[in-house]
């Protein structure tokens, strides 16, 4: 049982999209996210975690978005992609939460 009632499969919260799904930046370009990771429900550390470990396993220019609804962890993320080798290029605001956009270097 999760910290909060609810058990996440580990294995499903990385999830490798195979055609990519394109995201529209604020700037008017867009770019093709390789893998989504869902960190609804989760509290900190957990979504720093899961980013680092899905942009430790993508490949160099590989977009990465991190789904999550806490505030403390969207903060987060941005500021620690120097030290994990990637870019932060946009947090964007969604019904549930924000979705975060990282590009590995």
């Amino acid at each position: 049982m999760g910290l909060f009632g609810k058990k996440k499969d580990s294995d499903s919260t990385v999830d490798q999209d195979k055609g990519g799904t394109s995201v529209a930046l604020s700037d008017g370009s867009s770019v093709t996210v390789t893998a989504t990771v869902d960190c609804i429900g989760d509290s900190c550390p957990r979504p720093q975690l899961m980013t680092r470990k899905a942009v430790g396993s993508a490949g160099a220019g590989d977009v990465v978005a991190v789904l999550i609804d806490n505030p403390t962890s969207m903060e987060a993320i941005p500021p620690m992609c120097p030290e994990i080798g990637a870019t932060h290029l946009e947090t964007l605001r969604q019904d549930r939460g924000w979705q975060v956009l990282v590009r590995k270097d």
